[in-house]
């Protein structure tokens, strides 16, 4: 089954909207012929979708698209950012509340990382936030064992290749030193896998501590380690106006409007 109509919406954004997965592991369930339109099994993902149209995965109707949401984590060091791990780590997924409807991270903090790390209910949204043409600012505190120097940061600052991945250029400060560590302030608009702590080795700088404290607008602020909170949709809004990110309007429901909302606290 394929369609090359301009009329409704590609199915895996549909699929992504409904908080099924995001647009490419949407893809990849069409492609493994999981998904029914009106009784027809898709080979394709190149197929658009109306609202009369019955979308079926492994024969079950997906929900309709509820209101996008967007929750902040402080992700605590030990925790991995996915839902299983076949080493059984403990994963983020341990610390929400069973009340929490099935959430995806934005972007990863590893093992060894602690944090601010947002969480929504749609691939959509996770996809405006985490492309780098987005442009979005991630802030973070660093602690590394060493002295680092201003020429050596320079590099960062300009841009740097490591293993042929071009880092793009970093806003490192250096906040003070302690002894045989210092803290460090960095801002990257990208960031790629492991991306501080494999500069900061270029640089014979080895990180011991690591904590996002800003995505974009949201910031960790006084949030505790293990602890979850909803953001509203009137905050949300507001707050990715500022970034350039349309935000879908929130559905008729009834919310709470304070600023945030508490879900759990959990602390290791």
């Amino acid at each position: 089954m394929n369609n090359q109509s301009s009329k409704g919406s590609r199915i895996a954004k549909v699929l992504s909207r409904a908080g099924i997965a995001s647009r490419r592991e949407a893809e990849k369930i069409i492609l493994a012929g999981r998904v029914k339109v009106n009784g027809e099994i898709l080979i394709s993902p190149a197929f658009n979708v109306v609202d009369s149209d019955i979308i079926l995965i492994d024969d079950d109707p997906i929900a309709k698209p509820d209101e996008e949401r967007l929750w902040c984590f402080h992700k605590p060091v030990g925790a991995i950012t996915t839902a299983k791990d076949d080493k059984n780590r403990k994963t983020i997924y341990e610390y929400f509340p069973s009340n929490l409807p099935r959430v995806m991270p934005v972007g990863r903090l590893d093992l060894n990382s602690e944090g601010l790390l947002l969480l929504t209910n749609s691939g959509e949204l996770k996809r405006k936030l985490e492309l780098p043409s987005s442009e979005l600012s991630r802030i973070y505190r660093v602690r590394v064992k060493g002295h680092p120097k201003e020429a050596s940061l320079d590099s960062l600052r300009s841009g740097i290749i490591i293993e042929k991945d071009f880092f793009r250029p970093m806003k490192v400060s250096v906040d003070r030193q302690q002894g045989a560590n210092a803290w460090l302030t960095i801002e990257l608009k990208e960031g790629k896998n492991r991306e501080i702590r494999r500069a900061m080795s270029e640089l014979s700088l080895l990180v011991n501590r690591l904590i996002r404290i800003e995505y974009g607008p949201f910031k960790l602020g006084s949030l505790k380690r293990g602890e979850v909170i909803e953001i509203n949709s009137k905050s949300i809004r507001r707050s990715l106006k500022t970034v350039n990110i349309d935000f879908t309007k929130a559905s008729n429901k009834k919310r709470n409007h304070n600023k945030f909302s508490k879900v759990s606290r959990k602390v290791n």
